[in-house]
């Protein structure tokens, strides 16, 4: 599958480019002309787009999309909803009108309910916002929803659903490997799931 990865360049979505590459994929990193492209792995694809700017040919020849991508917390509410919002809306309504089979959504921990106060709270309703209109888009989905992140690469002992505690940690590269396996299998179409490092 020829995959697009929003978010290509983060400390998620470069993991997310090899686990993609590793299972046989051809992903393709979304990238604005300032992306520090040295981080992708050896002969990247890229292709230049910008999460508050989408051209609609963005997904063009693309079998299925990832949203990887965050403002994170720190940023304005302004850049947080022009990237974890409307930038992720606008990808969804491309991606589907493109013809991709899936979209794969990197959510939060906390985004299924977001009226819970603190620095995260519009970080958290712009991601909760994102999610529910990629509900509604009529793709096939998945949602993954990490609880707190750290820098360690995979551990491959991954707890997924009601097990899992929400004060826990999620190494990026388990959750690099959950999105690239959400992107094609069968088990993960429809499902919104919270995820931890065991």
């Amino acid at each position: 599958m020829q995959i697009l990865v929003a978010g290509a360049t983060g400390k998620t979505g470069r993991r997310l480019m090899r686990a993609l590459s590793a299972k046989g994929h051809t992903p393709i990193a979304l990238v604005r002309e300032s992306s520090d492209t040295s981080v992708l792995p050896g002969g990247a694809k890229t292709r230049l787009g910008d999460l508050t700017d989408l051209q609609p040919d963005v997904c063009d020849g693309c079998d299925a999309v990832i949203f990887a991508a965050g403002s994170g917390g720190d940023t304005s509410r302004e850049l947080t909803n022009k990237v974890d919002r409307d930038g992720a809306k606008r990808l969804v309504d491309i991606a589907a009108k493109s013809g991709a089979s899936r979209f794969v959504m990197l959510s939060s921990v906390g985004a299924d309910n977001p009226q819970q106060g603190g620095d995260m709270e519009h970080y958290l309703q712009a991601k909760h916002d994102a999610d529910e209109y990629l509900k509604s888009s009529g793709m096939t989905y998945a949602i993954l929803r990490p609880v707190a992140l750290t820098d360690e690469d995979a551990s491959g002992n991954i707890l997924f659903g009601d097990d899992v505690d929400v004060q826990a940690k999620a190494a990026r590269g388990d959750v690099a490997a959950a999105l690239a396996d959400a992107v094609d299998s069968a088990d993960w179409a429809g499902q919104t799931r919270l995820m931890q490092s065991a």
